[in-house]
C-alpha cells in the first residue's frame, strides 16, 4: 500500500508529466478524485488499486501452481488430462494452429481440473455480501443492512457436501453443471456479484493446462507445502524439474 501511495503522489504532482507516458488506471483514477462530484479519495483508490493487482494477478497465478501441484501428485488426473489434450491435438487439420474456440468448449475433464483446483484452493478467503433483508437462519435473525462475511472454504471442504473433500478428485464432477457457481461452490463468488473475471481466469487456466501437458514433462523437486495466511502461500516455494516433451 505504501508502494501505491506513494506512485499516487507522485503522479499528483506533476500532472503534465505523467510517469506512465499514456493514460493508465492510475490516471484515471487521479482523473476521478480531481473531479469535483466525486466519490472517490485517494485512500479507496489505492484499495482499488491493491484489489486490482491481487484479482488480476494473485488468483490466477495462484491457481495455476496449484493445479500443477495437484496434478504432479495424482498420475491418474494428469493422464486423463493429458489424454483430453492429446486427442485434441489429434483431431486438428493443422497441427501448428492455436486453441480454437471449440477445442476450448470441448474440454471437458480440463474444466473438471479447474473446478477441483479452485475447491480446494479457496483463492479469496472471504466474501462479503449486504444483508437486503432480514434473514432467519437456525433460530438467528441476521438484521437488514449487516454485512455478512461468507467463508467459501467452509462450504467447499464441507464433508456433508463433499465426499472426502480434502483429496483432489475432479472426476467428482462429472455430469455436473461446470460453468455455474452454486450456494456449495463459490470460486467466484455467488449470487448476483459473481466475478466479473471467472470466465477470463479459466480460458487462462485452460490454455496453461493444455501447453503444460502437450509439451512438457515436469516433476516436483522440492517444496509443495501450503499455508493460508490467509491467502493461499507456499512458504518453501514449489520447485519444479522441467524439459520438453518428446512426443
Amino acid at each position: 500500500m505504501k508502494v501505491i501511495t506513494d506512485a499516487f503522489m507522485e503522479r499528483q504532482a506533476s500532472p503534465n508529466n505523467l510517469i506512465s507516458g499514456h493514460k493508465d488506471f492510475l490516471d484515471y483514477l487521479i482523473q476521478e478524485i480531481n473531479d469535483k462530484d466525486t466519490i472517490l479519495n485517494q485512500a479507496v483508490a489505492a484499495d482499488l488499486v491493491f484489489v486490482l493487482l491481487f484479482a488480476t494477478f494473485e488468483t490466477t497465478s495462484t491457481s495455476i501452481t496449484m493445479a500443477t501441484k495437484f496434478l504432479a501428485d495424482n498420475p491418474a488426473a494428469l493422464g486423463e488430462l493429458a489424454k483430453e489434450h492429446q486427442d485434441i491435438l489429434k483431431n486438428r487439420s493443422e497441427q501448428d494452429t492455436g486453441i480454437t474456440w471449440k477445442e476450448y468448449k470441448s474440454m471437458t475433464f480440463t474444466h473438471m481440473v479447474i473446478n477441483e483446483t479452485l475447491r480446494l484452493a479457496n483463492i479469496v478467503p472471504g466474501i462479503f455480501r449486504r444483508v437486503i433483508k432480514d434473514v432467519d437462519l437456525k433460530g438467528y435473525t441476521i438484521p437488514k443492512g449487516m454485512i455478512v462475511m461468507v467463508s467459501p472454504s467452509t462450504v467447499h471442504l464441507n464433508p456433508d457436501k463433499y465426499q472426502d473433500p480434502l483429496t483432489f478428485n475432479p472426476w467428482r464432477w462429472k455430469g455436473k453443471e461446470l460453468h455455474m457457481g452454486s450456494k456449495d461452490f463459490m470460486a467466484f463468488g455467488g449470487g448476483v456479484r459473481l466475478c466479473v473475471g471467472a470466465d477470463f481466469a479459466k480460458l487462462q487456466l485452460a490454455v496453461y493446462l493444455h501447453y503444460l501437458v502437450t509439451k512438457y514433462r515436469w516433476k516436483v523437486t522440492k517444496g509443495g507445502d501450503i499455508v493460508r495466511k490467509p491467502g493461499l502461500m507456499f512458504p518453501n516455494g514449489l520447485h519444479l524439474e522441467i524439459s520438453e516433451s518428446q512426443n
